[in-house]
C-alpha cells in the first residue's frame, strides 16, 4: 500500500463530522493516523460546542474492544462525541437480531379489557383491541380493526422508527420506543367517521408521536394531528 495513501478522511457536514476509515489497511495503522490527524486539526483543539462524530468503517469488521478504542481516542477531545460507528460487516448475532425485527407475527383475535398481547418482531393483528386491552411488539404494529386500547411498538430496543397502523385509530395510549402519548381525540367521533388507515409514528424533530393518514406518513402535511 503506498505510504501516501490516506487511511483516515475527515469530512465536515452541517450535523457534525464523518470519519471515513480505510478498510484495507492494518487496524493499528488506522489508529495511528487517526490520532495524528485529530491532533493536527487546529479547529478541533479550540473550545466550542459539542460536535457529533460518525465513523464509517466500510467493509471492516470491528469488535466491541475496537469500538471502545475509537471512542476513547475521539472523546479525548472534550467537544467531540461519537454518535455512531457503522460497519457493513454484520456478526451472526446482529444478523439474527435483524431477522427477529423483520419477523411478522399474525394473530386473529380480539384483545379484550385486561388482556395483554406481546410479541417479538412485527405484529399483524386481525381483530380489535378493546379499551383496557394492551398490545406490544418489538417492531411495528398493524391492526386490521379498531385500536381502542394501549399499543406499544419498538419495545425492548427503543426503536424510534417503529410505527403503529390501525383501520380505526382511537387508542387510550400509544408508545413508540420510550416516547409515550395519550390520545385526546374524540373516540365517539373517530368511531363514526368514514376512515382510511392511519399511522402513528415518532416525529423526532418535535419529540412527539404523530397520527396521520398512512399515505401521508412520509410527508409533512397541515392535517397532521399531534397527541400529548
Amino acid at each position: 500500500m503506498p505510504a501516501t495513501q490516506s487511511l483516515v478522511t475527515i469530512k465536515g457536514r452541517k450535523d457534525g463530522l464523518v470519519l471515513v476509515m480505510n478498510e484495507a489497511c492494518a487496524y493499528r495503522d488506522l489508529l495511528i493516523e487517526l490520532k495524528e490527524k485529530l491532533a493536527a486539526s487546529t479547529n478541533l483543539n479550540k473550545n466550542g460546542p459539542v460536535i457529533s462524530v460518525k465513523i464509517e468503517m466500510g467493509n471492516r469488521y470491528i469488535d466491541a474492544d475496537q469500538r471502545d478504542q475509537l471512542k476513547q481516542i475521539i472523546h479525548s477531545y472534550d467537544h467531540l462525541k461519537v454518535e455512531e460507528i457503522h460497519s457493513n460487516v454484520l456478526t451472526y448475532a446482529e444478523l439474527d437480531k435483524i431477522k427477529e425485527q423483520e419477523k411478522m407475527v399474525t394473530m386473529v383475535r380480539i384483545v379484550r379489557s385486561g388482556q395483554v398481547l406481546s410479541v417479538q418482531g412485527n405484529l399483524l393483528l386481525i381483530g380489535d383491541v378493546n379499551p383496557g386491552g394492551v398490545i406490544s411488539a418489538s417492531g411495528n404494529i398493524y391492526v386490521l380493526g379498531s385500536l381502542r386500547g394501549v399499543a406499544s411498538a419498538g419495545q425492548g430496543e427503543d426503536r424510534k422508527d417503529a410505527v403503529i397502523v390501525a383501520s380505526i385509530m382511537a387508542p387510550t395510549q400509544l408508545k413508540i420506543g420510550e416516547t409515550m402519548s395519550r390520545n385526546e381525540r374524540n373516540t365517539a367521533e373517530v368511531l363514526t367517521e368514514r376512515h382510511m388507515f392511519e399511522c402513528a409514528y415518532l416525529d423526532e424533530h418535535i419529540g412527539k408521536i404523530v397520527i396521520d393518514r398512512i399515505q401521508n406518513h412520509n410527508e409533512k402535511r397541515k392535517s397532521t394531528i399531534y397527541v400529548e
